[in-house]
């Protein structure tokens, strides 16, 4: 007897589904094997260290010494030395006094905003900020302002209002939050501007630097390092070890006392199984390699350049970068997606960004830069976007 539709709870999600593929914005799973032929412009592998021999072989000793997980949460028994070794490690690296390795990147934005503000707080946001770090603001429980894209005056602004005056004054507990470099479009935020702001108003400045780090600054210390506020005091870092470092986690930098306050008060620290140590053992052997080789950051940014350069001066319309990430505009959803589906059929893995995961709308294919990349793949990844790009 066919269930009466009436009674059906999850009737509501087929509606969704089909308002989705009528604008265009359906999206699927598609497996990949572990040799993919593929030429691979769509991940995050930065510097090229996901397949790096060292990199696997760590992941492969720490799974053997320690086991295929943690056993627990970091507060139980998910905290091995390794655990220890990668924060120290990762901490002096980037010029912070202390750093907690998560589970995730997502989880160390959402531990950074939600146990750094309350119902108290006052946390301001910029609009373009990556997902993670906008729920983390909306489990603050905090008043949240967005303010617009990239904009210090704007947040200048907002703490004006709140009673955050130069000179020691200060109105209730604030916490400005930002990308270092943006996802979407590949940009930097203006991020001595911002705490300069911070600075005179009292507030406190967290950053995700998870596309900055191993890309920008002095050997690919981050984009905080390079904006010259490494272990500045009212300065928190968050970063993922997915990208650069090629493994998986999250990780918090800065104070030592924000540090140990994470320890008692971020749930998704407290609550959560630590991380794997295969991915701590793979992300340890990823920053002692860069710092062994720092040349793979210069890399990454110079492929950057390379394809923006020669699809803007084939007509394509591209943000330059300035970091990794490489955001060239499509002129629809269905002609993002069937752009991509074409470059795959042509060889090339690309990104495709669509509503809602960019905040203007515009639809994008998105481009990674790797530093392992030769300049023969370069030309041949600019060669299949322009043979494959929509003619409107």
């Amino acid at each position: 007897m066919a269930e009466d539709r009436q009674d059906d709870p999850f009737e509501w999600i087929d509606a969704q589904r089909e308002r989705r593929a009528r604008a265009g914005l359906v999206r699927r799973l598609n497996p990949r094997p572990a040799d993919s032929p593929l030429l691979d412009l769509a991940s995050n592998d930065y510097l090229g260290l996901a397949r790096h021999p060292e990199v696997t072989a760590a992941a492969a000793e720490a799974a053997r010494r320690w086991g295929a997980g943690s056993t627990g949460s970091r507060l139980v028994t998910g905290t091995t030395e390794l655990h220890a070794a990668l924060e120290e490690e990762l901490a002096e690296f980037c010029g912070f006094e202390a750093a907690l390795v998560f589970s995730s990147g997502y989880a160390a934005n959402l531990a950074a905003v939600s146990a750094l503000s309350d119902r108290d707080a006052l946390v301001v946001s910029d609009a373009g900020n990556h997902a993670s770090l906008i729920d983390g603001c909306r489990l603050s429980r905090a008043e949240v302002e967005v303010v617009p894209h990239a904009d210090p005056a704007a947040v200048r602004k907002v703490l004006d209002a709140e009673g955050h005056e130069a000179g020691g004054g200060r109105g209730r507990r604030a916490l400005v939050v930002t990308d270092s470099v943006f996802s979407v479009d590949g940009d930097a935020a203006p991020l001595p501007a911002l705490a300069a702001a911070c600075r005179s108003h009292s507030a406190a400045l967290v950053v995700d630097d998870a596309h900055g780090l191993g890309v920008l600054g002095e050997g690919g210390r981050g984009a905080v390092h390079a904006a010259g506020l490494a272990g500045a005091p009212q300065v928190v870092v968050t970063a993922t070890l997915s990208k650069s470092l090629g493994s998986q986690g999250g990780a918090v930098l800065g104070p030592a006392r924000v540090i140990e306050h994470l320890v008692n008060a971020a749930r998704t620290f407290i609550f959560d199984t630590g991380l794997n140590p295969a991915a701590a053992g793979a992300a340890l052997a990823s920053l002692r390699l860069l710092a062994r080789e720092p040349q793979r950051a210069a890399r990454a940014r110079t492929v950057a350049t390379a394809l923006h350069g020669r699809l803007t001066a084939a007509g394509l319309s591209a943000v330059r970068p300035d970091a990794a990430v490489v955001s060239v505009r499509a002129p629809s959803p269905e002609q993002a997606v069937q752009w991509a589906a074409d470059c795959r059929a042509a060889g090339l893995l690309v990104g495709c960004f669509r509503p809602p995961s960019v905040p203007d709308g515009i639809s994008r294919l998105r481009l990674t830069a790797r530093a392992d990349l030769t300049d023969e793949q370069i030309e041949q990844a600019v060669g299949v976007i322009l043979e494959t790009a929509p003619t409107a």
